[in-house]
Formats: structure tokens, sequence, C-alpha cells
């Protein structure tokens, strides 16, 4: 009869039916755990960091499947941020929460360019971002989306005078409504959007994004004097260039 109450005001009763109680119970309870570490967080939560405080042999992955499952057809969804986890309105009712949004800051068209740039061709030099606009770019630019905490500064590329490398942060996933970086529009999809000519270039082609973040064959870790140089707090924060 307890189990019969719990299955109507739990969001997971089906965790609650079945021969095996005690374990569906135990379940239910970690189940219940990651829902509110999640629930908690300000920020997207890791798998990692989901799994670090449960005991050892438990399948995390298993556990945010149920949770997906429980809130696919509510007001709130599981989404992937990244690598990571996040609770998120559901699509299909954005529409409410419109007049609460507030624009603090406009970007600018060159700031959208290199914005864009960065994401698609990512990791990127400042003299990279220059060679696909045909212009110069300058630091504020880059300061401005630094700030957003859309980019970061990844490393160094092992070339003369060893410039910065740029890529996005899961700050730009999470505000963009994406997945992973490979979750950009492709040609067609800009087309559709308009945001291209219908007529391009024949040679013309948009670069598939890495969601790789780890440093590639041609870039080096910050030092600590690289730290101390570019008034980075930890590698790979913000800082001027």
């Amino acid at each position: 009869m307890t189990h019969a109450v719990e299955a109507n005001v739990l969001p997971f009763p089906h965790l609650l039916d079945g021969d095996d109680v005690d374990v569906k119970i135990d379940t239910l309870r970690l189940v219940r755990m990651v829902e509110a570490m999640i629930f908690a967080s300000s920020e997207p939560v890791s798998e990692k960091a989901i799994a670090s405080r449960l005991p050892d042999e438990v399948d995390v992955k298993e556990l945010i499947d149920e949770i997906q499952a429980a809130y696919a057809n509510r007001g709130v969804n599981l989404v992937r941020v990244g690598d990571a986890w996040a609770f998120r309105t559901a699509d299909d009712l954005s529409f409410l929460l419109q007049k609460e949004a507030v624009e603090t800051r406009k970007l600018s068209k060159a700031a959208l360019e290199v914005l864009a740039i960065i994401g698609y061709h990512q990791p990127v030099t400042r003299a990279e971002i220059e060679e696909v606009r045909g212009v110069v770019t300058s630091k504020g630019t880059l300061d401005v989306l630094m700030e957003t905490g859309w980019i970061r500064m990844r490393g160094r590329r092992k070339t003369p005078g060893r410039p910065v490398t740029y890529g996005t942060t899961p700050e730009f996933l999470d505000h963009f409504g994406l997945e992973q970086i490979r979750d950009l529009p492709g040609l067609d999809e800009l087309k559709g959007a308009g945001l291209l000519q219908s007529q391009v270039p024949a040679t013309f082609s948009v670069p598939l994004p890495s969601d790789d973040d780890t440093l590639e064959d041609d870039e080096d870790p910050f030092t600590l004097d690289d730290v101390e140089e570019l008034g980075l707090l930890t590698p790979g924060g913000a800082g001027d260039e």
C-alpha cells in the first residue's frame, strides 16, 4: 500500500513496480540524488562530478537516462550541454519566458563574425581569424567575447611568436542550445536560414567543427610564464592577450 502511494506522487513510478522492490527503491534513491544535484547547480553538471558523489559501482549514465525519460514530456527537460547535464525549459514552452529575458549587450557585427569563425575553425589564432575575415581584428573584440564567457584561450601555437589559440566554452553551447559544437549549422542549414546567398562559389565550404577540447599537436599548453604574461588566473581562463 505504501508503494502504491509513492508511485502516484513520485516522477519515477516504474521504479517501484516489480518483484525486486528493495533494489528498485535503492535505484530510485540514487536517481533522486542525481536529480537534486543537477537541479541545485547553477551550471551544467558533468557525469564525472556526479559520479564523484555516488558509490563507485553506480552507473551514472543509466540514472541520467531514467531522469531524462521521466522529464521528456514535462515543462523542463534534462539536456546535454557539452559533456555535462542541465535542466532547461522545454523548447515548445520557451515563448513563455521571452518577456523575462533581458538583453544586456548586443554584439557588434565584427564580434559575431569572430565568434562564428572561432566556433567553426577552433583552435584558431587571431592572425588566422583575420585571414578568414580579410580585415584586422581588434583586441577589444576578443576581450568582449571572453567577457561573455563564450570563448577562451586554449594554448599557444607552435609557431614563431607562439600566438594564443582560441576556442569556445560550455557556456557557448549552453547559450545557443547546442549539445556539442558539431551541432552548429552546416552549409544547407545556413542557406535555408537565409544566412548565406543561395548561389555561393563552388569552392565554398563550411568546416566541420571539432568537439575535442584537448590540445592539438601544433598547440603548446600554457606555462607559468604564460599565466603571468596573459593575466590568466588558471591556464585556459580568461585574460588579456
